[in-house]
């Protein structure tokens, strides 16, 4: 079965109790699509689902598929096994095996490739890349051009150090303003 949708307004691809082989979407917005395959350009979705997804200077709310690659697109939560993403942003993403260029708030990787990237958190086994800039950094091997505010040590040490503040806040709110 072959779906394709090109509308300029928004609408939504009815839900069936058998899953699409593809669906094509172009200038369109969606709530929810389910299909083998997924591509889409210039559009917009709510939910994905599906084992391949293809984004086109798109954006999706939630993606859980397979394989994901993305070309100047947008993203708020994906979850994948393979994700490349040139150019894109993404809120927050979790996979094995993931390339990325351009934003991301959190990375959950086992292997992270990274090129010319902003990531404010990167958590992943092994990170390589050129040109990677992170907030926090927490990772057991890391190749390439990174620069990091605050590494695994460094986060560690301000986990600490926050708990031990908070700790003593809460103490002194308690003689100060506890029952006797």
């Amino acid at each position: 079965m072959y779906e394709t949708a090109k509308m300029s307004e928004e609408s939504s691809l009815p839900e069936s109790s058998e899953q699409s082989q593809v669906a094509n979407l172009s200038h369109v917005d969606v709530e929810t699509v389910r299909a083998e395959l997924v591509r889409m350009h210039q559009s917009g979705a709510s939910e994905i689902q599906a084992g391949d997804v293809e984004l086109n200077m798109s954006a999706a709310a939630s993606i859980n598929s397979a394989r994901v690659s993305t070309n100047t697109s947008a993203i708020a939560a994906l979850q994948s096994v393979e994700m490349t993403a040139q150019n894109s942003v993404i809120g927050a993403a979790q996979a094995e095996r993931m390339s990325l260029s351009g934003v991301s708030g959190a990375v959950l990787a086992g292997s992270v490739e990274l090129n010319h990237s902003h990531v404010g958190i990167l958590a992943g086994r092994d990170v390589h890349g050129d040109e990677i800039k992170a907030f926090i950094l927490l990772s057991n091997r890391v190749e390439g051009n990174v620069t990091t505010t605050m590494d695994t040590r460094g986060a560690l040490i301000a986990g600490l150090v926050g708990g031990l503040f908070a700790g003593i806040m809460l103490l002194l709110g308690r003689m100060l303003f506890g029952r006797k």
